[in-house]
C-alpha cells in the first residue's frame, strides 16, 4: 500500500479560481484543473522569483517534490494556453498556512492566514483589541527573538 502524501503548505487561497479564452462561452470549452499547491508552487518560483530549495522548504516538500509540483503546473498551464482551454484551480492535497498568536493581556489565542498584509506587530487581540500579542508555534510557545514572541528569560 502507498504512503499517503503529506499535505503540502500554502501560504494563501486563490481569490480567482477560473481563466478562460475571451468570448467563448465556458461550455463550448474544454478545461484543465490545476491544483491549489500547483498553483502556489508557480506563485512561488514563477512570480516571487524564489530559488527552488527556498519554495520547496515554504511548502514543506522535498526539492524533488517541488519540482516535481512545478513541472506539472507549468504542463497544465502551457495545455491550456496553447489549446485555448480554460483553466481551474481547484482542488490538491494542502493546508493552509496560519500563524497563531496569543494576547498578552486577556490571553486569547487565535489565527490568521497567511498574505492578510498585517505584521504581528500590527496585529490586535479579536477579542479585547489590544495590540498586546505574541505569536505562538503549534505547541504554544513564543517565537525566537522577535519583540511579540520573546519568552520570559527564566524559560530559555
Amino acid at each position: 500500500m502507498a504512503r499517503p502524501p503529506i499535505p503540502r503548505r500554502v501560504e494563501a487561497m486563490p481569490e480567482v479560481t477560473l481563466f478562460k479564452p475571451a468570448g467563448v462561452p465556458l461550455r463550448e470549452l474544454e478545461e484543465v484543473v490545476l491544483t491549489v499547491e500547483e498553483l502556489e508552487a508557480l506563485r512561488l518560483k514563477d512570480l516571487e522569483g524564489l530559488e527552488q530549495e527556498e519554495c520547496a522548504t515554504r511548502m514543506n516538500v522535498s526539492r524533488p517534490t517541488f519540482q516535481r509540483v512545478l513541472t506539472s503546473s507549468r504542463c497544465k498551464v502551457a495545455d491550456a494556453l496553447v489549446g485555448g482551454k480554460a483553466l481551474r484551480v481547484e482542488g490538491g492535497h494542502y493546508r493552509l498556512a496560519k500563524r497563531r498568536f496569543r494576547c498578552r493581556s486577556c490571553a486569547h489565542e487565535f489565527e490568521v492566514s497567511f498574505g492578510t498584509g498585517e505584521r504581528g506587530i500590527e496585529i490586535k487581540c479579536p477579542d479585547c483589541n489590544t495590540q498586546a500579542v505574541q505569536r505562538i508555534d503549534q505547541s504554544g510557545h513564543g517565537f525566537g527573538r522577535q519583540p511579540w514572541g520573546r519568552r520570559p528569560e527564566s524559560e530559555e
